[in-house]
């Protein structure tokens, strides 16, 4: 069973805004990176699509640090 707010590729929190009823009308960090689509294309074809990758798997983490982060 897909959790939204897990990370399909390692099971760990995914800071997705969305996936939070509390912050659903905020835009997911995910909106202002670039992720590499072959990382994507690594998941297995049942993952993908369904939650969001932590920043970690997503291999964005520098892109984040560089980037001011909203104050919740």
């Amino acid at each position: 069973m897909n959790k939204p707010d897990l990370c399909p590729a390692c099971g760990s929190t995914n800071d997705c805004t969305l996936a939070d009823p509390r912050t659903a009308d905020r835009p997911c960090w995910c909106y202002s990176v670039s992720i590499d689509p072959a990382v994507l294309e690594a998941l297995p074809a049942e993952l993908r699509d369904q939650s969001c990758l932590c920043p970690h798997c997503a291999r964005v983490d520098i892109q984040l640090r560089a980037k001011p982060r909203p104050i919740a």
